[in-house]
């Protein structure tokens, strides 16, 4: 995997590399990441684009160093979030609305933006793959609300993917009608699932008349 070129270790350095990709991380979850050249990010960044080919001199080694820093920036999110549950709270409703959230929040979304072109450019995907692996362990790390809660059995951990999935898929759609109460719905359901797989609810309680 190619991997940007050393710079300089000065804060300057540091500052202006984050500036960079800071710019690359909205851009890419405004547009999509094959709608965005080199030059529109040096531009995003108020850098000539001989500047910005000083820090990252190729594309690939922007691309790596973006996955880098996004998928950084989703795991700190993703541990503040799982420490944070106030007291007295259900865990994993927290943490599904937690999750929630966090899918709306820039770094999710421009990698969601990532997932997506990958999934028609081999390069990307290599790149990606340490990082998608990375988040998916990290639902049983030192965080471990998890995704939705701790444990390492089948079952809870078919509760947590079950959960995740579903959240994340929800919010790839567009609902073109009554999307807050739509997605008010689907959210029940879900933690109305978890709680049940969870062996806190039963299974007559997913739809309550």
């Amino acid at each position: 995997m190619p991997t940007p070129t050393p710079t300089r270790s000065t804060a300057k350095s540091f500052r202006t590399r984050a500036r960079i990709l800071d710019a690359a991380m909205r851009l890419f979850a405004e547009r999509g990441y094959h709608a965005v050249a080199n030059a529109d990010i040096a531009e995003a960044a108020k850098m000539t684009r001989g500047a910005m080919l000083y820090h990252f001199p190729t594309r690939e080694a922007l691309t790596a160093a973006a996955v880098s820093y996004i998928q950084g920036a989703r795991a700190a999110m993703f541990e503040e979030a799982a420490k944070n549950r106030p007291e007295g709270v259900d865990t994993a409703d927290h943490a599904i609305d937690a999750y929630w959230a966090l899918l709306h929040e820039l770094p999710f979304t421009a990698f969601r933006a990532l997932e997506a072109a990958a999934r028609s450019d081999a390069a990307l995907r290599e790149m990606l793959a340490p990082a998608l692996e990375e988040f998916d362990r990290a639902e049983l790390g030192v965080a471990a609300t998890g995704v939705l809660h701790s444990g390492s059995s089948p079952r809870l951990q078919t509760s947590r993917d079950l959960a995740r999935f579903a959240l994340e898929g929800l919010a790839r759609a567009k609902l073109t009608y009554g999307e807050a109460e739509r997605t008010e719905r689907l959210l029940m359901i879900i933690k109305r699932v978890t709680h049940a797989l969870n062996r806190r609810g039963a299974a007559e309680d997913l739809w309550p008349e």
